[in-house]
């Protein structure tokens, strides 16, 4: 059993509108944007992050608006829910606030214990909010939401699976222990990780396969100290037999992925070296930052990109 993932670094997903994408997280939810770069593979189509005021591994939601991308189809194979922590007796704030800004999907419910608030996003993601009572990550509040209500980060993702037995399996191998079972969910923590270290396994046997595109995550991050620590984790991986991706730099952490038996990717992603390598913390998020094999291509982009701010 692997003992260097710390619990959760970051979630990617889909967005067919930047603008939409970044009011929301910006303003309904207060988080901090902190950084405004490019997708690697299609540098016309922008990477969004947004989290605590340094983008700390546990707090970043990222995301792709790829323009006019049609609706996903929520299904199995897939994370269903993103779940975010806030502090207790906070709930009734962020209904009201949520219901006010229009959105859509909210639904109380109680699970393993725990308050939580279900809702959707701009393009039907699947969010919730949970409250925590000793979670001591300093939130963002210059979002406009005080300490009182503010986001602090992840609590957890909820993956959909048609057989949780290989998924559950592989989480183990990785260090995630079983804490419970209620519902057809069974729910697994990483003992000793970050804040973020919670993931439920949603068992669906009778739902169909998801289909991705706005409103899909794209794939759900794990969190390690360094690049040493990923080496021993994609050694693992691969000796146990999974296709795991060479290292690739992301400029802000280092990356590997590979694809769970349930269809989820997943990644391994370092805690260094950061978000505050090319931009000084106090303007995290407001120049638009190119990866070095994009730079050349900086008049064509600032002109294509749609304007967020």
């Amino acid at each position: 059993m692997l003992n260097q993932i710390k619990g959760l670094h970051h979630v990617t997903s889909m967005a067919d509108d930047a603008r939409e994408n970044n009011l929301f997280f910006t303003k309904s939810l207060g988080l901090r944007r902190v950084k405004k770069t490019v997708n690697f593979d299609s540098p016309d189509v922008y990477h969004l992050y947004y989290g605590d005021e340094a983008g700390t591994p546990g707090t970043v939601m990222t995301y792709f608006p790829f323009p006019q991308m049609p609706r996903g189809r929520a299904g199995t194979g897939e994370v269903g829910t993103t779940v975010f922590s806030v502090p207790e007796g906070s709930l009734g704030f962020w209904k009201e606030r949520l219901a006010t800004l229009g959105a859509t999907g909210l639904k109380d419910e109680e699970t393993f214990g725990e308050k939580r608030l279900n809702f959707a996003g701009p393009d039907g993601d699947g969010f919730a909010l949970v409250e925590v009572r000793d979670d001591g990550r300093t939130p963002w509040t210059e979002g406009g939401i005080s300490a009182d209500h503010a986001i602090r980060g992840f609590h957890s993702a909820a993956l959909r699976l048609r057989d949780e037995g290989a998924t559950a399996e592989l989480l183990k191998f990785m260090g995630y222990e079983e804490l419970d079972r209620k519902d057809g969910v069974t729910r697994l923590i990483v003992p000793g990780g970050n804040d973020a270290r919670v993931i439920d396994l949603e068992t669906m046997p009778n739902i169909g396969r998801a289909s991705q595109g706005a409103g899909s995550v794209h794939h759900i991050a794990f969190a390690v100290d360094n690049r040493e620590k990923q080496l021993e984790v994609r050694k693992a991986l691969m000796d146990t037999g999974y296709q795991v991706t060479p290292v690739i730099d992301r400029d802000y952490f280092w990356a590997i992925y590979f694809r769970t038996p349930g269809g989820v990717l997943f990644e391994i992603a370092t805690n260094e070296p950061g978000f505050d390598r090319d931009e000084d913390l106090a303007h995290l998020g407001e120049a638009l930052k190119l990866p070095q094999q994009h730079k050349h291509l900086r008049p064509i982009l600032e002109s294509h990109l749609q304007k967020i701010d």
